[in-house]
């Protein structure tokens, strides 16, 4: 990996440092920060609007920040900006694959366009076809493919030069669960080789499945990042969830689980549902059950359970979704794929 700049270190594959983008009097970004570790799988979550897409069309090069600075691979996104594209992959939210074409004939196109000589580009197309469990489709066109068929050829195109550092923008939306999955079996073989991924998703399980790390995009910023589980802590780490069977029993169980754990139950009264943090999972439960037992309170149900991601996700940006701010093309618009050059 080249020095670049000098910002950042070896072990850094993408670093921003105070991002900044506008579209008239809209803030796409606003101070936006990133650290992503060499061969990792980092997840940015954000609702719609948030600037997922700003932040990856500028670390790929197809955008140009009004402020800040970014480095990728080690080499300054917007002044060593070829040396960048050399070691990249993009893949947008929209497919970039030719319909008319074959997948055979794609690939080859794609690994013309990446400068590879017409042998190479057709070792290539090859190599992937076999890597994505391609071959017996490879001689149809792409418009015959189904959707996960198709999203595993553009990922496969995005790959055509082997990147260092591959942007996976949505890259699952509109799949079902087994071709899903297939995505993520290729995601993580990529990393066990050494490849970077930059992830964005609407998905929770889909980063909470890939992600060693995880940033949560509100607003043009970050406003949280961790390990998936670290996020999960931040707002509670586990619960004792008790769910009783006559509603009149609710204020007498959150005195129970109140003088049990000192801490301040959560009531849900639909589901007739008490719970409490526990910080000690197996001796808080147990000392949930005694309690209760010994007050006289008829259980229907309980339980211990961990936030999810998507509790994470919508306690850290709130419960409403924004829509694509308006004169934003980079959140409304599909990023194109760009070959690369050196």
């Amino acid at each position: 990996m080249g020095k670049g700049n000098g910002v950042g270190t070896r072990e850094t594959a993408i670093l921003a440092e105070g991002l900044k983008k506008h579209y008239g009097p809209t803030e796409a970004l606003a101070e936006f920060d990133l650290a992503v570790p060499q061969a990792t799988v980092y997840g940015l979550l954000g609702p719609n609007g948030a600037g997922k897409t700003t932040s990856v069309r500028i670390l790929s090069t197809l955008l140009k920040a009004d402020g800040g600075r970014a480095t990728v691979a080690g080499f300054d996104v917007a002044t060593q900006a070829m040396q960048v594209r050399a070691r990249i992959g993009l893949t947008g939210q929209a497919s970039a694959v030719d319909d008319i074409l074959t997948g055979r004939d794609n690939l080859v196109m794609f690994g013309r366009l990446y400068h590879l000589g017409k042998r190479r580009a057709q070792e290539r197309a090859e190599e992937l076809l076999d890597s994505f469990g391609l071959t017996e489709a490879a001689d149809k066109p792409s418009k015959t493919y189904s959707g996960g068929m198709r999203r595993r050829l553009d990922l496969a195109a995005s790959l055509i030069v082997a990147p260092q550092v591959l942007f996976l923008d949505e890259p699952t939306t509109g799949l079902d669960p087994r071709n899903r999955n297939k995505v993520w079996a290729d995601v993580r073989r990529l990393v066990e080789q050494g490849t970077t991924v930059l992830l964005t998703t609407q998905y929770l399980d889909e980063a909470d499945q890939l992600a060693s790390r995880i940033a949560v995009i509100d607003t043009g910023r970050v406003i949280a990042d961790g390990t998936p589980d670290e996020l999960k802590t931040r707002i509670g780490g586990d619960r004792v969830g008790v769910i009783v069977q006559d509603e009149q029993h609710i204020p007498d169980t959150v005195r129970v689980l109140a003088a049990v754990t000192g801490a301040e139950p959560q009531v849900e009264p639909d589901l007739n549902r008490v719970s409490v943090p526990a910080a000690d999972r197996a001796a808080t439960l147990t000392q949930v059950v005694r309690a209760l037992d010994d007050a006289g309170i008829a259980v229907a149900d309980i339980g211990l359970s961990r936030p999810t991601l998507d509790e994470v996700f919508l306690r850290l940006t709130g419960p409403k979704v924004a829509a694509p701010a308006a004169g934003n093309p980079s959140e409304t618009a599909p990023a194109t794929k760009e070959p690369t050059t050196s």
